[in-house]
């Protein structure tokens, strides 16, 4: 019965429907550019590494004179093997340290960062070869000149030349390619080329390029992810102590925790989400005053309709449910067109701006419900006030 009372007026249903087909579309594509920010800012910040933490070198005051990241000198190697026997939610530890230089081979020359460190940097960053391997740790111990690429530095080193096997000279010195790293692109914040990148055992950069015995860093991957505020706790102690920084004085170093970067963007994500769902839910808003008042319009036009049936047995509770039944239907029915109009906003979004879109299940179980629930709710009014009707005034309505 409802479909046929429906069908009597399919443009006015159509059109009723309307705001629901919006409000649901709207809600799921909101949604959905959300989610997919979020999960792409969790991607990147997972592409640093796992559990990541960093330590580096703090900042102190020397007579005034503040100095930042790296210049205290205050790490040494003998840090980074404490941090792994001494803190027991410490899963892997790479000391580090940099510089930049001008790399040449055969005829060009490209300048770029150079990193010394240990094996342990690539797992801990999750970083895979593309081709060849890592240095050894053989390597750090014996100085030795190898070194690992990154991308970019391929790409403008060596073209379509395979560099593994090959000798580039960075300062004068020959150093054999032994690894290609698969390319990462830009850092979270967009201000790094992590492909940019050359890697050589720590103790070759400290000795035969720098001449220094301190680090820069130190990466630490935690057991877990709830772990790694632990193991950041246990990290500062133990330098703490190790440095004789006394109680009340600021550390010599810094320890950042990856953890606090990606539950800070979730939350910004949530909010944003939030704020698109519920700009999305006014138009589901606006759909069911539309069901209203076209409900009510109808409830006056079928005000005789409802006198006879009242007149020939129907009980109240049967004319409510036949106006309740309608405008659940529209809204049940608007409902799935807007599921179907927020995947193809989606997918329009992606293909036309590149921007990453994720529909989740949820979004759509939310919408289906939220539009029943907008169907019930705005049209019960409608309903109730049909059941009231007196079958007299009905029947004599002109």
């Amino acid at each position: 019965m409802a479909l046929r009372a429906l069908a009597r007026n399919k443009m006015r249903t159509v059109l009723t429907m309307l705001g629901i087909v919006i409000g649901v579309g709207a809600v799921i594509a909101m949604v959905g550019i959300g989610q997919g920010a979020d999960q792409t800012m969790q991607d990147q910040i997972a592409n640093l590494g796992s559990n990541l933490l960093f330590v580096s070198s703090g900042s102190r005051n020397f007579g005034g004179l503040h100095v930042g990241w790296g210049a205290t000198k205050s790490l040494v190697p003998e840090d980074a093997t404490a941090i792994l026997k001494e803190c027991p939610d410490v899963a892997a530890v790479a000391p580090g340290t940099q510089s930049t230089a001008q790399v040449v081979f055969g005829n060009d020359n490209w300048g770029t960062r150079i990193t010394g460190t240990t094996p342990d940097y690539f797992p801990i960053r999750s970083w895979p070869f593309q081709s060849g391997e890592s240095f050894t740790s053989d390597d750090v111990l014996l100085a030795s000149n190898v070194a690992v690429i990154g991308e970019t530095v391929r790409k403008n080193l060596f073209g379509p030349t395979n560099p593994v096997g090959q000798t580039i000279r960075i300062q004068d010195l020959p150093f054999t390619v032994v690894g290609v790293l698969v390319a990462k692109g830009q850092s979270p914040a967009g201000n790094e080329d992590q492909d940019d990148n050359i890697y050589v055992p720590l103790t070759t950069l400290q000795k035969k390029i720098l001449g220094q015995t301190w680090l820069r860093f130190i990466m630490v991957s935690a057991r877990s992810h709830a772990g790694s505020y632990a193991a950041q706790q246990q990290i500062t102690g133990l330098l703490r102590d190790r440095h004789r920084i006394r109680e009340g004085d600021p550390d010599d170093f810094t320890v950042r925790n990856l953890a606090d970067m990606a539950d800070l963007a979730s939350e910004s994500s949530k909010v944003m989400t939030a704020l698109l769902g519920a700009i999305a839910g006014i138009c589901l808003f606006v759909g069911g005053i539309i069901i209203m008042n076209v409900m009510l319009i109808s409830v006056t036009e079928r005000t005789r309709e409802i006198g006879v049936r009242m007149a020939i047995g129907a009980t109240e509770s049967d004319v409510q449910r036949q106006f309740l039944a309608e405008a659940l239907l529209m809204s049940v029915i608007g409902g799935g067109f807007g599921i179907l109009l927020g995947a193809a906003l989606c997918y329009a979004i992606s293909v036309g701006f590149g921007w990453p879109i994720l529909i989740s299940n949820g979004a759509i179980v939310g919408a289906v419900a939220v539009s029943t629930a907008v169907g019930i709710f705005f049209g019960y009014y409608p309903a109730q006030k049909a059941a009231q009707l007196d079958p007299i005034e009905a029947l004599r309505y002109e």
